[in-house]
């Protein structure tokens, strides 16, 4: 049974808010990561186009073939926050990892590039309730709609603020090294924005 009382579970790592699945070493290791010029990443805010990207972008770099299951994906494009550093120098190359790091948190390099997915924060929001609701570890699986759009509008959730996230990207939209794509777009004409 729903109960509105129920808040989503979250560590603070240094001010910022996670889910318990993190690990603050390997997050650490993340945050003092050095890009190189062969990385590539996929960066978006939760539940706005991050796996689906990472597929177009796998799919791209091996010739039109789909990933043999979820284990080869994630080991092809590491979730860097959650893997650590040393999952950036087992990954195959070429190719990508994925972050929700705002830009202010990113390792950032000038020579390596950066493929930020943005989304309509209501299809987002929605999204995102239904994924804490869905992990154990959140501990909301009776929680509200209501409460998670009270802290979602709050910017509370597990990566911070939705809005100062994308801002945080799009104030860089134009550096060279940069491709920011909104999810509307990609679904609406997939070719062209790809």
């Amino acid at each position: 049974m729903a109960d509105p009382n129920v808040r989503p579970a979250y560590v603070d790592f240094d001010g910022y808010r996670l889910s318990k699945a993190f690990d603050k070493e390997l997050l650490q290791s993340a945050l003092n990561y050095k890009p190189t010029a062969d990385d590539i990443f996929v960066v978006t805010y939760p539940k706005c186009g991050t796996t689906w990207t990472q597929h177009i972008a796998f799919l791209i770099y091996n010739g039109g073939r789909r990933p043999k299951d979820a284990l080869e994906l994630l080991r092809d494009s590491p979730f860097l926050e959650m893997l650590g550093a040393e999952s950036m120098t087992t990954m195959k190359r070429p190719g990508m990892a994925k972050s929700h790091f705002p830009f202010s948190m990113m390792p950032y390099s000038p020579e390596a590039k950066y493929i930020y997915v943005c989304r309509n924060p209501k299809d987002c929001c929605v999204s995102f309730f239904y994924h804490t609701k869905g992990f154990s570890g959140y501990e909301f699986t009776n929680g509200t709609f209501e409460t998670f759009f009270d802290i979602f509008y709050a910017g509370e959730t597990d990566f911070g603020d939705y809005f100062d996230h994308v801002l945080s990207w799009y104030e860089h939209r134009d550096d060279p090294n940069i491709l920011f794509l909104h999810y509307e777009d990609m679904k609406h004409d997939p070719k062209e924005q790809v």
